[in-house]
C-alpha cells in the first residue's frame, strides 16, 4: 500500500495577495524529488521532477521566459 502524501504549499514571496485580486502562485517542495506549482484561484497544479524544476529556474533566471511588452 502506498502512503498518500499531502503537498504543503507556500505562496510566492512576491505575491501581492488581496481579496480584490487573489491570484498567486503556490509551490510545494516537501515531497522529495517533486515540485508542485498551483494556481491559488482554481487550484489547478502542475507537477515537476526536482531536475525539471531546477532547469526551469535556471532558464527563468537567465531571462529565457521574459515576455516582450
Amino acid at each position: 500500500m502506498n502512503a498518500t502524501h499531502e503537498f504543503e504549499f507556500r505562496t510566492s514571496s512576491v505575491c501581492k495577495y488581496n481579496n480584490d485580486d487573489p491570484r498567486c502562485v503556490e509551490v510545494a517542495t516537501n515531497i522529495p524529488g517533486k515540485v508542485v506549482v498551483r494556481n491559488s484561484v482554481n487550484g489547478r497544479s502542475v507537477e515537476f521532477t526536482a531536475d525539471e524544476w531546477n532547469v526551469f529556474l535556471s532558464g527563468a533566471k537567465l531571462g529565457e521566459f521574459d515576455v516582450a511588452a
